[in-house]
């Protein structure tokens, strides 16, 4: 990724930002159960209110949402998929200028964190 990215305000932060295809770029475990489709996933498709989920010879899917903490209105992603239900901490949303290139930083309940990238 050779373009330049910016911070995205987290406490403003749209969720349509999140839609698009998301590739894995780098994850830690942590206590998370390595052999469940989201711990082993390559790639996200998030589209408004639907989100895919697909892994070397799994997939899952089910219904995405950004839900905020009342205190600091920090973005949560809620995921209720067929095989799992799980929220993570947006924890950082860089984006290029004209939002063609992203990188977004979570971190789940389970204590994975996920850096994902677009394109």
């Amino acid at each position: 990724m050779s373009e330049l990215l910016f911070d995205v305000n987290l406490q403003q932060l749209p969720d349509d930002y999140l839609t698009g295809d998301w590739h894995v770029a780098d994850r830690v475990l942590n206590r998370t159960n390595p052999a469940t489709t989201l711990a082993r996933a390559e790639r996200f498709h998030l589209e408004p209110g639907r989100v895919a989920i697909q892994a070397p010879g799994q997939q899952d899917v089910g219904n995405w949402l950004v839900q905020r903490d009342t205190l600091l209105n920090r973005p949560y992603l809620e995921l209720n998929m067929e095989q799992e239900q799980t929220r993570a901490l947006v924890t950082r949303l860089r984006r290029s200028r004209d939002g063609t290139s992203s990188q977004l930083s979570l971190y789940f309940q389970s204590g994975m964190e996920m850096q994902l990238t677009r394109p």
